[in-house]
């Protein structure tokens, strides 16, 4: 039981991450359930990723997907070391992955900072390896960046909501921010799965701190 418990709350290590498969999990054919755009690859010219960890995707990815300037949203597994790992596999704590939602957006209608403030003010980020009742390395507050760019403007939005949640007596901040690697797209019966079922579960919830970050139209990606 302590083993499974620890298993569960420590990420592995690459020699120790299950060995995954080499195919990919096949995309929905009819695209994205709210909308029928591509959620996978090539996305439009000029449009940004973002990819953010928050908890359950399932709830994480709908905050994204109601944001207008965004194009597509898709949940997937990032930020661990198995190739294209299934779910079950994810949440055994035996591939290091986070669940993660992939946001497609053009910059020309939103800010990467109003992505960030979305990020931070929809989820509990000085949880460590949970989020409310769901425990697992798979459930860590995290930023997966794509450019300097990104990495620079993320790294301030958490020292500014340090100081908003420090203000308000909450604890420090636990949410990882590194370089986004490889994506994996969850099999096709996550994605968008709140459009698909209104009433299923959803774990997320904020800290009722607001984010001093600006939400205004211009570049971001």
């Amino acid at each position: 039981m302590f083993f499974a418990a620890r298993k569960k709350l420590t990420l592995p290590r690459p020699d120790e991450a299950l060995p995954g498969r080499a195919q990919a999990m096949p995309l929905p054919p009819a695209g994205h359930h709210v909308h029928g755009r591509p959620i996978g690859p090539p996305y439009p010219a000029g449009h940004g990723l973002a990819d953010f960890g928050m908890g359950c995707f399932w709830g994480a990815e709908r905050k994204f997907w109601v944001i207008p300037g965004v194009f597509a949203t898709a949940v997937g597994y990032a930020a661990g070391f198995t190739p294209n790992p299934s779910y079950d596999e994810v949440c055994s704590g035996g591939t290091g992955h986070n669940e993660v939602v992939r946001v497609i957006f053009d910059p020309a209608q939103v800010t990467y900072d109003a992505l960030l403030k979305v990020f931070w003010e929809s989820h509990d980020p000085t949880q460590g390896m949970r989020q409310g009742n769901d425990v697992g390395t798979q459930y860590r507050s995290g930023i997966y960046t794509h450019g300097p760019a990104q990495q620079a403007a993320a790294e301030a939005s958490r020292a500014a909501y340090q100081a908003a949640l420090t203000a308000a007596g909450r604890g420090p901040i636990t949410t990882e921010i590194q370089a986004a690697g490889p994506f994996y797209h969850a099999e096709a019966y996550h994605q968008q799965y709140l459009s698909k079922h209104p009433n299923g579960y959803c774990g997320l919830g904020g800290t009722g701190v607001a984010c001093p970050l600006g939400t205004g139209v211009g570049a971001g990606g």
